[in-house]
């Protein structure tokens, strides 16, 4: 059959990959002239920069796509497990190296927070349970199947309901599991990982810290890029023809049934380039576009599930990529820099919808790994902060403001003047993350995981309107984050038969 994809994310990649390999004839429509979507690359001087996520982890998702291929993953893709999973800073002066040795990690946090060691260990054994319970019902299947409902998986996730969080906060749980507030602090932290708040999401996400720990931390020796360069040269091996600068404008739908895409000729305006494009006809079509625009630009005369659409989205960020003149032997490849009132932070971020001006910093250095990525003597500096979605925020304001509070706490932590070390500068705000990557509002990770619910309340990965159009992608069943988007890409392959 003919099947085309709208956009070359990660999860339309694999997608296409998948298809692919059952015989099926793939084209991949893209609106950048580049493949990768938020996991795509870019040069700033001397300097290179992943773009987006910079935390790899769940490798096998990744390696299963060539095995499946009948290709040897080593081949094609590189990477390595990190020694070490982050490097925590508080303004007080404390300091965590985390190690990926659990024991030592569990050792260290006694040392250096005061958490008893047994409390580290109990708590990742515990989150390696929910995954094991959980990642058959909710990563694997999808959630708007009855069969997905009276497997055995299911059944067994029932009998162990009242263990998985679900009607309690992340936060509420940490708090009652661990001793120090700086523990909880680390492990509220992951929250973050989805674009949730910690006082407000369930403790189901508890699981996150299972992936990081018990399974490790991964590093591709090409960059996070590199995950998208070697599934792109995978995907063309196996037939699958890519179109960039290839903007869709519209879904073409007769009698409730998919026959095509109607696409720019050119990366124009589309209110500029009307009569310039070409009919593709498709037996289906699957969007790896954020599903709210999806509907909203290109399915205009289609039924719209609004009740979904409207919901309050994901966080987003902020991110500063900096040219650093200077090596710092403190810092690792993961580093965060605490903020002295998480709580605030995040209802400044979820209930104000701006930016706190003691913000937590996450700072990630890939020339720590990957030398070339930055000059002899200077690093690469990809700083993040949590964003609130783009809800027409004054963000020239909101960035001006942060960057100074940026600088002004790395070199409070640092003992140096940060910004005299900027080499260079490029910034990336919720304005242009939309813009880039069609991304609803900016928000990093779809609809918000703000309640027990929203595992429920993503799109699924078909129309239920529409037969023969599907959904790929961090803003569908069953989640954002690159593993999450590879299992929405096997749920979606497995559907067309």
């Amino acid at each position: 059959m003919k099947i085309a994809i709208i956009g070359a994310g990660i999860g339309g990649i694999a997608t296409a990959i998948r298809l692919a390999k059952k015989g099926h004839e793939v084209e991949v429509f893209e609106a950048n002239n580049y493949p990768g979507g938020k996991l795509s690359e870019f040069q700033q001087g001397e300097y290179r920069f992943d773009a987006g996520p910079s935390l790899f982890t769940m490798p096998q998702f990744v390696t299963e796509l060539f095995e499946l291929s009948g290709r040897n993953p080593d081949e094609y893709f590189q990477y390595i497990k990190l020694p070490e999973v982050c490097r925590y800073f508080w303004d007080d002066s404390t300091k965590l190296n985390v190690s990926a040795d659990i024991n030592e990690f569990a050792q260290n946090a006694e040392k250096y927070l005061g958490e008893p060691a047994e409390n580290i260990i109990k708590f990742l054994t515990k989150s390696a349970f929910k995954y094991e319970i959980l990642s058959g019902l909710f990563l694997e299947d999808s959630l708007h199947k009855v069969s997905t409902w009276t497997s055995k998986k299911a059944f067994r996730g029932y009998l162990n309901l009242h263990k998985l969080g679900i009607f309690g906060t992340m936060n509420k749980a940490n708090e009652g599991f661990f001793k120090q507030p700086k523990t909880v602090q680390l492990f509220n932290r992951y929250a973050t990982y989805n674009g949730s708040d910690p006082y407000q999401t369930p403790a189901t996400l508890n699981i996150i810290p299972h992936l990081e720990y018990n399974i490790g931390a991964f590093f591709p020796k090409d960059g996070m890029f590199g995950i998208t360069q070697c599934l792109v040269n995978l995907a063309k091996d196996l037939g699958v023809k890519f179109h960039f600068g290839a903007k869709v404008k519209e879904i073409l739908v007769e009698n409730k049934k998919v026959t095509g895409l109607k696409v720019m000729d050119s990366n124009n305006d589309i209110e500029n380039a009307q009569n310039t494009f070409t009919i593709h006809h498709s037996s289906f079509i699957i969007s790896n576009m954020d599903v709210t625009p999806t509907y909203r630009k290109l399915l205009p005369k289609a039924k719209h599930p609004e009740k979904i659409l409207n919901q309050a989205k994901s966080g987003s960020g902020l991110i500063f990529y900096w040219g650093i003149k200077k090596e710092f032997k403190e810092l690792g490849l993961h580093n965060i820099f605490f903020s002295n009132d998480y709580k605030t932070e995040f209802e400044y971020q979820f209930q104000k919808k701006t930016i706190y001006k003691d913000p937590t910093i996450y700072l990630n250095i890939t020339s720590k790994y990957k030398k070339d990525d930055a000059p002899k003597g200077c690093e690469n500096w990809f700083i993040l902060l949590n964003a609130p979605a783009n809800e027409g925020q004054d963000w020239d304001t909101l960035i001006t403001e942060a960057r100074q509070n940026v600088i002004d706490k790395l070199s409070r932590n640092l003992g140096v003047n940060v910004a005299e070390l900027i080499e260079n500068e490029s910034i990336l705000d919720p304005r242009s993350i939309e813009m880039r990557t069609s991304s609803a509002q900016g928000a990093l990770y779809g609809n918000s995981s703000n309640n027990k619910f929203a595992a429920f309340l993503r799109h699924a990965n078909f129309s239920s309107d529409i037969k023969n159009l599907y959904f790929v992608g961090g803003s569908v069943h069953p989640g954002g984050g690159i593993p999450l988007a590879l299992s929405s890409a096997k749920i979606v392959a497995d559907m067309i038969k």
